[in-house]
């Protein structure tokens, strides 16, 4: 589950405390990033061979789903509007906690997938679904991975 929350800046140090697009997305969230080599082709533009790719992580596109539907949803619904100009982004993913993780004391998730091929894979989302231009936008973030009920720090946003 996570929930991307942009804000809109229309200058370079006016912040806007008040979010843009707040969404909650349930589902495993899936890292993008690692690839695996599945032969060659020939390329449209140069016409010569070429690697081609595939994403390591059957995860990635069930998440990349799932997220631009719950932005798109939102953005018909008039709950959120497309942003331009300088973002910043706060996404929380809260992943499974292992059974075999302590019942009675916080732990936190510093094991895979990396938090930065888990935005890689939303900002893509994001992008797909037309909330900003490109990730280009994004000149702070703020990420972190939670497992249920052990939040380290509450979100500075209210939740959707």
């Amino acid at each position: 589950m996570t929930a991307p929350t942009l804000v809109d800046h229309t200058s370079a140090y006016a912040w806007n405390p008040t979010p843009a697009l707040v969404v909650a997305v349930h589902g495993l969230a899936g890292p993008q990033g690692s690839k695996t080599a599945v032969g060659y082709g020939r390329s449209r533009k140069t016409g010569r061979n070429i690697p081609l790719m595939r994403e390591s992580s059957a995860k990635v596109k069930p998440w990349r789903e799932k997220v631009q539907a719950a932005i798109e949803q939102a953005i018909a619904r008039g709950e959120a509007r497309p942003i331009t100009g300088p973002v910043y982004a706060h996404i929380t993913f809260t992943l499974p906690k292992p059974v075999n993780a302590p019942k009675r004391r916080r732990t936190y998730p510093a094991v895979t997938p990396d938090v930065d091929k888990l935005e890689r894979s939303t900002y893509d989302a994001i992008t797909k679904a037309k909330a900003w231009e490109d990730d280009g936008r994004v000149i702070e973030n703020h990420n972190r991975k939670v497992y249920p009920a052990n939040t380290p720090t509450p979100s500075p946003y209210p939740a959707p």
